[in-house]
């Protein structure tokens, strides 16, 4: 097995082949067009693709080898590197397993051995074209999905904003921030809907819902809370928060109300539009609405895996662009 050198600038051409003849042959006439990296068995192969898999551009397999077949080695790189462009080729007259390989999209090509070396080139010239085209394509679909998805979570940070305006009142941030705060602390990041299983229209539309069904949930729950806890204050916060989220992942020690599962705090503004936000979530930002009403505020921070809430100070004015930066903070790219 021959490994790539990582100071060769990609693109590169995987060879797989039992016989040892057949991969010098391949070197010698391939070795101009770009790196050539070699493996003796679909093993070897799995091997190198998975250590070397984002420089690759192209994977030639032989099919008949000790072991698995070379379509199982194709299917393999297809399932895990798409962006690879997959070639098959055998000496024999393998028509069923070749068959089945095209159909199953395992491959680009199918060249029969023994080969003719212009036409050999030919096919990896352009195998590597192609696979150009394809990482050219993939980097405007990320970048796209980058903007879409940033756009997602200005609108979801917008919505939360925008509700807490109608249900308390204009100029009254401070359960906003504190809302904010815990979907940051949870490690909410860049909104990831289903970009792949709906077209933009239709996602627009499933958002404005989600939006919706989650603001009326809010307002409704709010207005229980108003009711059921008449005569309540910010001093019964942690005890407030600790009934309404009691399920198991919140728990509260004195004045300290501690989620041992943080990521319910970031539902709205992470999850996929697909996924329902929870009776939990909903009756958290309610929660939170209610603290600003009876005059409290509530300071979450980091305590090992989990997220402390603990009575704080609240503030009267936030700066004018704090919108703004939440937006570009939980739009960051993940690394």
């Amino acid at each position: 097995m021959s490994e790539l050198n990582t100071t060769q600038a990609p693109p590169a051409i995987l060879f797989v082949d039992d016989e040892a003849t057949a991969v010098k042959y391949f070197q010698r006439a391939i070795g101009q067009l770009a790196p050539v990296v070699t493996g003796g068995s679909v093993e070897e192969g799995k091997a190198l693709l998975d250590a070397h898999g984002d420089s690759l551009a192209v994977l030639v397999s032989d099919q008949r080898m000790p072991g698995e077949y070379g379509n199982e080695l194709l299917r393999y790189a297809r399932e895990r590197y798409p962006h690879i462009v997959r070639i098959l080729t055998t000496a024999y007259s393998e028509l069923d397993q070749t068959v089945e390989a095209v159909n199953q999209g395992q491959i680009h090509r199918y060249i029969k051995k023994p080969w003719d070396i212009t036409a050999l080139r030919m096919e990896l010239k352009q195998a590597l074209e192609l696979s150009g085209l394809r990482r050219e394509r993939d980097q405007l679909v990320r970048e796209k999905l980058s903007v879409l998805q940033k756009q997602t979570v200005a609108t979801r940070v917008g919505m939360i904003h925008a509700l807490a305006a109608s249900l308390i009142g204009p100029g009254r941030f401070q359960p906003v921030e504190t809302y904010l705060a815990g979907a940051d602390l949870a490690g909410a990041r860049n909104a990831e809907p289903d970009w792949q299983r709906m077209d933009y229209a239709d996602l627009v539309g499933a958002e404005s819902q989600r939006s919706g069904s989650f603001g009326h949930a809010v307002g409704m729950r709010l207005a229980e809370l108003r009711t059921r806890l008449a005569g309540r204050g910010a001093a019964d916060a942690a005890a407030v928060l600790a009934e309404l989220l009691g399920d198991g992942t919140v728990r509260r020690d004195g004045d300290v109300v501690t989620w041992t599962a943080p990521a319910t705090l970031a539902e709205f503004i992470e999850r996929p539009v697909s996924e329902a936000v929870s009776a939990a979530h909903v009756s958290w930002l309610a929660a939170l609405l209610w603290l600003e009403e009876v005059g409290g505020a509530l300071q979450l921070a980091h305590e090992g895996d989990t997220i402390a809430g603990r009575a704080g100070t609240r503030n009267e004015s936030f700066a004018a662009d704090r919108l703004a930066v939440w937006i570009e903070k939980l739009s960051e790219e993940t690394l």
